[in-house]
């Protein structure tokens, strides 16, 4: 493993991608659910305990309600009891200093059961209360990932990203872009005086002693499609704006036909500034994980 590549944690797929993924990029898995993109995601995050010190962290942007399963399976495939933190949990700026409250494994920052995810769902009244309850969420979300940063981790993993017609229509991708640019590819004192504002003063003494290069950090999006096969996903067109035409990385997850029976299969579609594998690889999801093919 190079060491200005970030490893999946799964040394087939690290092979695909010419030795792993570059940091300070993003990567998007992509597929339907339940085809294994929250194992592969688990997967790379735990993968960071090894290479730098520090496992990723996973940030959940469902609003549906409906359970990733997050803490089940970092408990089942690594014995990683995740630390978790409710977007509802009012966190003051300063805490992030403190390890025991800045260094936190998950965030789930929406927990509306039935909440929809486009904007054109929502009435007039609704979206303007949205945007009320984001702004102040915002907060949580910058301090999850200053918090997790300034104490050394480099990679994040966000899930939860639910299917829609236009991706340009959903909210969850409007929090995604603000989360990526914003956060992920800015520098640390400036997240800093996002987080701290009126405060930063008081804390610039501190802030410059935990200055991180976000250059190193690498982020995987995990991203819920409709299509099932992954025949209709090497065919799907690129929206213009939608997040896969802007990711450095873009990893398929979906079903092949395998005389009579259907498998699991994955192929790296895009990996930019690196030579890559252009095969169709199946896989299987184990009490391990996501583990490929030799074949």
């Amino acid at each position: 493993m190079s060491a200005s590549r970030l490893s999946t944690g799964i040394p087939r797929l690290d092979g695909l991608l010419g030795g792993g993924l570059l940091p300070g990029t993003l990567t998007v898995v992509f597929g339907a659910t339940g085809i294994g993109k929250t194992q592969l995601g688990l997967q790379f995050a735990r993968a960071g305990l090894a290479q730098e010190g520090e496992s990723g962290i996973l940030f959940d942007m469902t609003s549906r309600g409906d359970s990733q399963n997050h803490t089940e399976y970092a408990k089942r495939l690594f014995d990683w009891n995740l630390s978790v933190r409710s977007g509802e949990d009012d966190v003051p700026a300063d805490t992030v200093w403190d390890r025991a409250t800045g260094r936190v494994d998950y965030l789930h920052l929406f927990r509306r059961t039935g909440r929809r995810v486009t904007i054109h769902d929502l009435e007039h009244d609704e979206w303007k209360e949205w945007k009320i309850e984001l702004s102040r969420k915002l907060d949580r979300a910058i301090h999850f990932f200053y918090g997790n940063f300034l104490h050394g981790v480099r990679r994040c993993v966000i899930d939860g990203v639910e299917p829609t017609d236009k991706a340009s229509d959903s909210f969850q991708f409007h929090l995604f872009d603000y989360i990526y640019h914003q956060i992920l590819h800015k520098d640390s004192d400036w997240v800093a005086r996002d987080l701290f504002r009126a405060q930063f003063r008081a804390n610039q003494e501190t802030v410059n002693a935990h200055l991180y290069d976000h250059r190193q950090l690498g982020c995987v999006l995990l991203y819920t499609c409709h299509e099932v096969m992954l025949d209709a996903l090497l065919s799907r067109p690129i929206e213009t704006g939608d997040v896969l035409s802007n990711a450095n990385t873009i990893i398929l997850m979906g079903k092949v036909r395998d005389g009579l029976k259907m498998r699991r299969a994955l192929h790296v579609a895009k990996h930019r500034g690196s030579a890559c594998d252009e095969s169709i690889i199946p896989f299987e999801i184990t009490e391990r994980g996501l583990v490929l093919s030799d074949e």
